[in-house]
């Protein structure tokens, strides 16, 4: 019994899909970085192209002034100075574009982030909404949702996800993974679980059972993991830090794939 309890609460957690969008996050991440290095070289470049425009201009005057043939010189001076002014126009639509592109995560950010605070209401000290690198996460202490030591969902928590239910259902797009956490104090409870793996494991698939039975949440949307006690937020070393390690973690991925794939194409057109 004990064994296909086991095996059930590990197929629960998608670890290659878990795997792949933190591969997917930093190729990103590595993709913006090297735009970024390259918007700079191009400012860099810009100001070089500006100041040489201005000793142009003045070498031109300089040249009027002093030469005999002012057809020629005039003539030739002009044309550099086309040339530097092009060469600065085509500056400026390259960093134009890859400034664009780099604001583009962030407006789509700020829009989901914006629709999830006034959904679930950042006014709860307990539940925190952040960003990292693109991704949005709603994280609940567990005081909201469990009792300690239990994975039996409460009737407080259940308002709770109600919030988070239908922010997902209006976004169908929209995956959530979630991930339970515990602190590090090792968990002595009876019963079919061995450790805080299985304890983080059963608090996913308690909330996500909640979501799906109840709030209406398409199952395909969701994910099931647990981190146990390895990702903590503050050190285990008080009451009040462990109580802070005790949570769940609602990771939100909108229409993530399309996504990156819209930016990594960008970030690749910007680098030729």
């Amino acid at each position: 019994m004990a064994l296909s309890v086991m095996a059930l609460l590990t197929s629960c957690v998608s670890k290659k899909k878990y795997a792949d969008l933190e591969m997917k996050n930093k190729e990103t991440q590595d993709l913006l970085n090297s735009a970024t290095v390259k918007l700079n070289s191009c400012l860099e470049e810009k100001a070089g192209l500006t100041a040489t425009v201005s000793g142009l201009r003045e070498h031109n005057q300089t040249l009027i002034s002093t030469s005999k043939d002012m057809t020629v010189l005039t003539t030739k001076g002009a044309e550099n100075i086309e040339k530097a002014l092009e060469s600065i126009k085509e500056k400026d639509l390259k960093i134009s574009r890859m400034q664009d592109a780099l604001t583009k995560k962030d407006s789509v950010t700020l829009a989901v982030v914006t629709s999830l605070k006034s959904a679930v209401g950042l006014n709860d000290p307990d539940i925190e909404i952040n960003v990292e690198k693109g991704v949005v996460f709603i994280s609940i202490a567990d005081k909201l949702l469990f009792k300690t030591g239990s994975y039996e969902v409460s009737d407080r928590a259940k308002g709770v996800l109600a919030k988070v239910a239908k922010v997902v259902n209006d976004k169908p797009d929209f995956e959530c993974m979630v991930e339970g956490h515990t602190d590090n104090v090792p968990y002595n409870g009876s019963g079919v679980l061995l450790d805080n793996w299985d304890l983080s494991v059963k608090r996913s698939t308690s909330i996500i059972r909640v979501l799906t039975n109840q709030l209406g949440v398409k199952p395909e949307q969701l994910i099931a993991a647990g981190r146990s006690s390895y990702v903590p937020l503050v050190g285990n070393d008080s009451a009040e830090n462990r109580a802070r390690n005790r949570r769940t973690r609602i990771v939100v991925l909108p229409k993530i794939d399309q996504f990156y794939e819209m930016i990594e194409k960008e970030m690749k057109k910007q680098t030729k």
